[in-house]
């Protein structure tokens, strides 16, 4: 059995399908690469993937990952164009390694986010991220399915900066950029969460629903404040198995304000 580990995206309209039309469109594009899935036992087979840490649906992800286990060796870069080449444009898949290590999900502790304001104020925006970062704790509450829950979005967060938009839309509407990161605690705190937050402590309400899209996420260094590639120790890995040397090397991480970083 060989188990390879993928990196995919949720781009343009595709960022509105949920997990479960994901897994759907998936198991049809392993089905159309003719991929050697290994299956699961019982009277319900099913291919063995693992999915890790999905992101919510309705926000874009640069950087969405899974396992998946094969009956027969393929190599993993020929395997990703396959892949991509059966999914629907912006469901792609952009990486791909042989697991030679364990814990994936043990690696994704923190997740970088882009959040797009249109008609916000950078200035308004850069007021508010001050005041929440200056606050101890920021209470917000989310309706769940046991009800209305309170909890803190502050100590989730480790980095988050308000920048000017791009010149990308028609009239002089102002737009702010929000970079965020945010560790994986329970229970878990979403860019909506932080939003709310912003809202609670500075009044500020964007008036239409912020574009949100995940840049990165992997393991958080609380010493160096970056999130790194969770996917570098398998290319580590492979790099020092002489008769497989891949000749890649780990990502590097680039912090950003606030002590949060995005990989690259």
């Amino acid at each position: 059995m060989q188990r390879i580990r993928l990196r995919y995206t949720k781009r343009g309209r595709l960022r509105f399908t949920s997990h479960r039309d994901f897994q759907r469109a998936f198991e049809r594009a392993l089905r159309r690469a003719e991929v050697p899935m290994a299956y699961s036992a019982g009277f319900t087979p099913h291919p063995k993937v693992s999915y890790a840490n999905a992101a919510p649906t309705g926000t874009g992800s640069e950087a969405e990952y899974l396992e998946i286990a094969l009956t027969e060796r393929r190599d993993p870069d020929g395997l990703r164009a396959l892949l991509d080449e059966s999914l629907p444009a912006g469901l792609d898949v952009t990486d791909a390694v042989e697991a030679r290590t364990s814990g994936l999900a043990d690696r994704l502790t923190a997740s970088v986010w882009e959040l797009r304001l249109d008609g916000v104020a950078v200035a308004d925006a850069q007021h508010a991220v001050a005041a929440f970062l200056a606050a101890e704790a920021v209470e917000v509450r989310r309706k769940t399915k046991n009800g209305v829950r309170s909890f803190d979005a502050r100590g989730a967060v480790a980095g988050l900066e308000a920048v000017p938009g791009p010149a990308d839309r028609p009239g002089d509407a102002p737009c702010a950029i929000l970079r965020l990161v945010v560790r994986h605690v329970t229970p878990a705190v979403r860019p909506d969460d932080v939003l709310s937050g912003l809202r609670a402590v500075a009044d500020l309400a964007p008036p239409v629903p912020a574009a949100v899209t995940r840049l990165a996420q992997g393991l958080f260094d609380e010493e160096s404040g970056t999130v790194t590639d969770p996917l570098a120790p398998d290319r580590e890995a492979v790099t020092a198995a002489p008769p497989k040397a891949a000749g890649l090397t780990s990502a590097t991480a680039t912090p950003i304000a606030g002590g949060g970083a995005v990989s690259a």
